[in-house]
């Protein structure tokens, strides 16, 4: 009976570290900003031109610079996109090229899905080969222990996860994402959930990997309505860039995420 029990919760806990966004089981990811008072807004799935230039509009509007994950197949299909949102200041991150479940991938095939969604940025926004996207995110944040030789191999510095999720990917109400957003406010005050040492990284969409030109007002939205609340709270906004700081030197290497 012992064994089976053990079997049943090593079982568990590789699951858990498959898919908690936090965890970090199959080696560092970042989920946290450095400050309780930034909040590092991250977007999934563009980019998307039924979308994407609404929200570059709207973060400019606030001063808000944020990070963009993006799917390979979408980027080379519309580079001018691409070179807007680096244009304007905001990071831009590899979100592979297909946007597949990468936890039953070789490293090999994680590595194929890294470096053609690199190639597909870099031509896109005319980055030259010794700039490109340096972090990852795998789709629905899926991983396993695999995952750091796909992005050692890649030349990625790291993996970028997250510490609050709007579900936006989901349809609903406006109402229904802004009230979910109101936790972050009240999180931050209070010091709940991350007792007050670090601030969120949010988890929001402008595109939808399934369809390209989908729909995410609800997402415009909510945050048409937060943005301009969340600076009046004394809340700065950071890239994955700026809340991970520049790498860490260690016996003359750089160390990894």
């Amino acid at each position: 009976m012992i064994l089976p029990a053990a079997a049943g919760v090593a079982a568990g806990i590789t699951a858990w570290g498959a898919i908690a966004p936090t965890s970090q089981l199959f080696g560092p990811t970042l989920c946290h900003t450095s400050k309780r008072s930034t909040i590092g807004l991250t977007f999934d799935d563009g980019p998307n031109t039924a979308v994407t230039p609404q929200l570059l509009a709207l973060l400019d509007r606030y001063g808000v610079r944020a990070t963009f994950f993006v799917v390979g197949r979408f980027a080379a299909r519309c580079p001018e996109l691409i070179r807007e949102i680096s244009s304007r200041g905001h990071t831009i991150g590899n979100h592979t090229e297909t946007h597949p479940n990468l936890a039953f991938r070789s490293p090999a095939r994680i590595a194929e899905e890294l470096l053609r969604c690199r190639d597909n940025i870099a031509g896109a926004a005319g980055l030259n080969a010794a700039n490109p996207p340096m972090w990852m995110r795998p789709p629905f944040g899926f991983r396993g222990p695999q995952l750091w030789t796909a992005v050692r191999r890649a030349g990625l510095r790291g993996v970028v996860l997250w510490s609050f999720t709007g579900y936006d990917w989901k349809p609903q109400p406006a109402a229904k994402l802004i009230a979910r957003l109101g936790r972050i406010a009240r999180t931050a005050a209070t010091g709940e959930r991350n007792e007050g040492r670090s601030g969120e990284i949010v988890l929001l969409h402008d595109g939808d990997f399934r369809q390209f030109g989908a729909d995410r007002s609800h997402t415009l939205a909510a945050l048409e309505h937060w943005l301009p609340r969340w600076r009046d709270l004394g809340f700065d906004f950071v890239t994955v860039d700026q809340a991970a700081g520049p790498p860490a030197v260690q016996g003359g290497q750089v160390r990894e995420w």
